[in-house]
């Protein structure tokens, strides 16, 4: 005996079909989900960086960036551009100083000394420089230091 199996018998109405009802596909929920941990994660970063900036002083940093101080790097041996002209004991505040090629022509002062670590006090003394001028020369003291902080004093001599 061999078994078989038949097609169901033909009816004139077409079989109906069970109703089922299919989900929508889970892929753009997905991805909208996605999309929106993800601008979650950038807006915590940005809250984050916004908070440390604040906190460490990034302001400070961007501020030093856009407003250089071009002679913060100078040492013994380089040149500084034109300053104002200075008579006597009197100070000057100086915006625009710079380091320069000693051959230029723009080079007036020749940097004979660099102390770091200085306070505006210590940067005021009268023997703060000494040290780098010769006796019977004509010295000059460049300061960059923030009130009640430490900064650098470069020791300029008239270039030749």
């Amino acid at each position: 005996m061999s078994e078989q199996v038949a097609p169901p018998p033909a009816s004139d109405a077409a079989p109906q079909q069970p109703a089922v009802e299919t989900p929508p596909p889970a892929e753009p929920e997905a991805k909208s989900s996605g999309g929106k941990k993800a601008l979650g994660i950038i807006g915590a970063i940005v809250v984050f960086l916004v908070v440390a900036g604040l906190k460490f002083g990034l302001g400070a940093a961007i501020g030093n960036f856009l407003n250089k101080d071009e002679t913060a790097d100078a040492k013994s041996g380089d040149c500084i551009a034109e300053l104002p002209e200075i008579k006597g004991d009197k100070e000057e505040e100086v915006d625009g100083a710079k380091v320069v090629e000693c051959t230029s022509t723009d080079a007036a002062y020749n940097v004979v000394g660099r102390i770091d670590g200085q306070t505006e006090a210590q940067a005021k003394s009268e023997t703060t420089c000494t040290e780098f001028f010769k006796e019977g020369q004509e010295g000059y003291v460049f300061y960059s230091i923030e009130s009640g902080k430490k900064g650098y004093v470069l020791c300029l001599t008239k270039k030749a």
